[in-house]
């Protein structure tokens, strides 16, 4: 009785929702520049005449905006960009159900004009045509972006190095970073793309933790489709989803970056609707704290329920931008705000919002995450959200949410803020286990050499693996982390870098006759989430290899994203890999793609492929 229940209460909310949408006026279009390229992250306001009412959002990253709910009256339209005129104009709703087309083209320097506005009540939304120039962003200060600069893991000769050991990780924030870039128009730096993080952004279907254990672990051994002589092995780990009635209460402090660098619509203003997004969804039992920080730092909010969404809503609203960035401030007393409200068996953590451009006070990186190292033993983690184009501080602020104990995320538009500040919030808020660590022992039977790709800053020493005192990452409600490793079998004549033979060690075992069926051993070591001692699971892995064409359509599509990511990283075990390859393995391995991420990315793979071909017609 209570299914049928529940589901006469969706289908009344959803045929509510047809009739307001029926019953209701919409404004909405797409925001170019003369040339004919989409601005993104737009800042567009509308407010009704009458009223006064205020409604704000941000274009996406193809430009487009809407307002819906409408009511019949006059409305002022209003667009704010960096670099751009401000854009006004009044529109009038004349009947329920009219849909108002309003496309802008912002000028620069001089009056920013609007093409013909279209009312059609009911018509169908014609996106612009967007310029092959891709998307314009607004001007300002020469780039200053910082990524960190690594070397790709190489091969290790399985017969001297047969440990693979490194910590899990979750985050995100290169593959919207990524997103970003090429929808400006440019490739990435090589430092900006850390391919477990574009593998990790995508959802895959792996089999639920069985009964008592934390975590899944599924693999699957495949043809390698870059370089035929080698295989590849994929690794999918899972964590159960938590129901948000079952989650604990969330004390939460959001420290938010208000210096002068953040005023840009694609900064403080995204972060704002952000979170606000958030707060919707909090609990009566939840509370919520809020400190920002430019020249100095204070408190806006004290610990307030989320019960009392208005006053919390307001507070958010009131945040403006300017001065200097006194970062390390801020931070102590994030930290200070949480433990004063700190929730026992509860989500502690200070969410922080910025660019990552701190000049103030303590700044450089070292000195960072000592204090975060300090912070994190009161049981109140960090999450990152990043933002902002031009002097983006990714590597600082990739290395404060992992010594946080926290995930870092890049908000790239409003849609990611909704993905990562509500879709994934209970994953993000609920750890379920902490420091976790995978170690892979190689047969040498089976492998001549191995390569893990990706995962270049979380390669740990065989020894830290039973180290309980070495941190590592975390695994939230529903998480799911993938790894794929580039396999030369024992078989082949390929050359791998090695050293001579010992001279005192004892010649190894024949592993193909004690474990023939065996390419690898694989142990995971986690913690409880209140635990300072670790458990261990450990898992065989066949040696059976299965067609590439034959292996499920998720890691066929994982696979083509981390071929994408060596081929934006330009990386030297590439071989046969190509951007044709990528979209055709996309395509093929789409799936029923309910987000539409997965078509997503099918698009940043051309649009990589067209800037790769112009790069090297320039080079020539």
């Amino acid at each position: 009785m209570k299914r049928k229940l529940t589901g006469m209460c969706v289908f009344c909310a959803l045929f509510g929702a047809i009739l307001l949408s029926q019953n209701t006026a919409s404004i909405f279009g797409t925001i170019t520049d003369p040339t004919g390229a989409v601005v993104a992250n737009a800042a567009v306001q509308l407010i009704a005449v009458s009223t006064r009412a205020t409604y704000s959002v941000a274009a996406d990253q193809s430009g487009k905006y809407s307002f819906a709910g409408l009511g019949v009256g006059e409305y002022e339209l209003s667009v704010t960009v960096a670099g751009f005129n401000k854009y006004t104009r009044n529109i009038r709703v004349t009947s329920t159900g009219q849909r108002v087309m309003a496309d802008i083209v912002l000028n620069v320097g001089s009056s920013a004009e609007a093409v013909t506005v279209t009312a059609q009540a009911g018509s169908a939304y014609r996106p612009a045509r967007i310029s092959a120039r891709g998307i314009r962003r607004p001007s300002g200060p020469a780039n200053t972006e910082q990524y960190d600069y690594y070397i790709e893991n190489d091969f290790a000769a399985t017969k001297s190095q047969p440990l693979s050991t490194f910590s899990v990780d979750v985050d995100t924030a290169s593959y919207s970073n990524v997103r970003r870039l090429l929808h400006e128009g440019r490739l990435p730096p090589p430092g900006a793309v850390r391919i477990e993080e574009l593998i990790n952004y995508f959802t895959y279907d792996y089999p639920l933790p069985e009964d008592g254990k934390p975590v899944s672990m599924t693999t699957h051994l495949i043809g390698n489709p870059w370089h035929r002589q080698r295989q590849i092995l994929h690794v999918g780990l899972r964590t159960k989803p938590i129901a948000l009635e079952h989650v604990p209460p969330s004390n939460l402090t959001f420290l938010i970056d208000v210096s002068g660098s953040m005023m840009p619509p694609e900064r403080l203003p995204l972060i704002k609707r952000g979170l606000q997004l958030l707060v919707e969804q909090l609990r009566d039992e939840d509370h919520v704290s809020l400190v920002v920080y430019a020249g100095a730092a204070g408190v806006v909010l004290q610990p307030t329920p989320g019960s009392q969404k208005e006053i919390i809503l307001h507070a958010i609203e009131r945040l403006s931008a300017g001065g200097s960035t006194h970062g390390s401030a801020g931070i102590r007393l994030a930290y200070e705000m949480a433990r004063q409200s700190f929730v026992h068996g509860g989500n502690n953590r200070v969410i922080l919002a910025t660019d990552g451009d701190f000049n103030v006070g303590v700044s450089s990186d070292d000195e960072l995450v000592r204090l975060i190292e300090k912070e994190r033993e009161s049981g109140v983690f960090l999450s990152v959200l990043g933002v902002g184009t031009d002097n983006l501080k990714d590597s600082r602020m990739e290395k404060l949410a992992d010594h946080g104990n926290g995930n870092y995320a890049y908000l790239d538009s409003l849609s990611e803020a909704r993905k990562v500040l509500v879709e994934q919030m209970t994953g993000t808020l609920v750890t379920v286990a902490k420091d976790v660590k995978l170690q892979i022992e190689f047969n040498p039977s089976r492998v001549k050499a191995w390569r893990l790709i990706g995962y270049e800053n979380r390669v740990l020493r065989p020894e830290e693996f039973n180290d309980d005192k070495r941190d590592a990452g975390d695994l939230g409600a529903g998480h799911q982390v993938t790894a794929f490793y580039e396999i030369i079998p024992a078989e082949s004549a390929e050359d791998i870098p090695g050293v001579d033979r010992l001279r005192y060690q004892e010649s190894p075992r024949d592993a193909r006759r004690a474990r023939s069926a065996e390419l690898a051993w694989v142990k995971l070591r986690h913690k409880k989430p209140q635990s300072n001692k670790s458990d261990l699971l450990e898992w065989p892995v066949s040696a059976t290899e299965a067609g590439f064409r034959d292996a499920p359509a998720d890691v066929r599509f994982a696979t083509a994203v981390a071929e994408f990511g060596m081929l934006l990283r330009e990386s030297k075990f590439a071989a046969n890999a190509s951007f044709e390859h990528v979209l055709k393995t996309a395509n093929e391995a789409l799936g029923p793609d309910l987000t539409g991420r997965r078509a997503e990315f099918v698009d940043l793979a051309r649009r990589a492929r067209q800037l790769s071909r112009e790069s090297s017609d320039n080079q020539r």
